[in-house]
């Protein structure tokens, strides 16, 4: 499977493609990275280095890969941080182009724009064009709890609010939602729940809460779980393979003591998930 991820790139450490490319070639993809910044590392140690790269010459990346022939064969789009709307639009662009010449293909949105407990962290005007422009064109979304409730317009405490959540979401475009991060009033504190919905059904899962959210954590989560579904996973075993990868990945982080995640130490555990934790299916 081929998949275009337009995304960050940092030198050090794993955030946006640097997260999500070894991972992904780890479960058996094809990825042509296209990178939106090039940083030495990532905007958490509060100073880096490194430049922008402008619309214009992403756009002229994406072209070149299209010049080679690649799109007709690429079968997704991934994309996560998205910095400015004019970013947005030449990677709307470029899942038009992909899906002309592959009706197949899909496209897979992290939607980053905040957490629960921080906010926002993007700048104004990039949650509104996330929802109303990128979001409806996505078959594959992936926000955590606190951006499902801005997508959606409601604050979602318990599961029954978070699944009517989500329905309010597939209505605008996207036929799967993977929720991250979920914390209800019945779940517990020392837990954590993710919930993943389509048209067949809606499963959760549920783990320990660990001591450290390493940044890059929610774009190797969405990298997993578009390299599951891609490899013909129904969506309980995506949910179920996605989970245990990411939790191997942060366990072994927490346990280093490291403030970068621990992805080529467990690559094992990603490409071959131990399954530990139960999907239930609550829909």
């Amino acid at each position: 499977m081929n998949i275009l991820s337009i995304q960050s790139l940092v030198a050090y450490g794993h955030a946006g493609n640097s997260a999500a490319l070894f991972p992904l070639q780890r479960l058996g993809m094809q990825v042509w990275p296209v990178v939106t910044v090039h940083f030495s590392n990532h905007t958490g140690y509060g100073d880096w280095r490194g430049p922008l790269l402008s619309p214009g010459d992403i756009a002229e990346v994406i072209r070149g890969v299209e010049d080679r022939g690649a799109l007709e064969t690429c079968d997704a789009v991934l994309s996560g941080y998205q910095g400015a709307e004019d970013v947005g639009a030449v990677i709307l662009d470029a899942v038009k182009t992909v899906k002309s010449l592959n009706p197949e293909a899909i496209y897979c949105c992290d939607p980053v724009m905040g957490d629960l407990g921080r906010g926002f962290f993007v700048r104004p005007g990039i949650p509104e064009f996330m929802r109303d422009n990128v979001v409806p064109k996505a078959d594959v979304i992936t926000p955590n709890h606190f951006e499902l409730n801005f997508l959606s317009g409601s604050e979602a405490h318990t599961l029954d609010d978070l699944l009517a959540a989500v329905e309010v979401v597939r209505d605008s475009g996207p036929e799967t939602v993977l929720v991250t991060s979920v914390i209800l009033d019945e779940t517990p504190e020392d837990s954590l729940d993710m919930l993943a919905v389509s048209g067949p059904g809606a499963w959760s899962v549920r783990t320990p809460r660990l001591a450290v959210n390493p940044p890059g954590a929610g774009d190797l989560t969405a990298a997993v779980f578009l390299a599951n579904l891609l490899s013909g996973h129904d969506l309980p075993t995506t949910l179920a393979r996605t989970t245990s990868a990411v939790f191997a990945v942060v366990e072994a982080t927490d346990r280093a003591g490291q403030r970068e995640m621990r992805i080529v130490a467990t690559q094992d555990a990603i490409a071959d998930p131990p399954m530990q934790f139960e999907v239930t299916r609550v829909r």
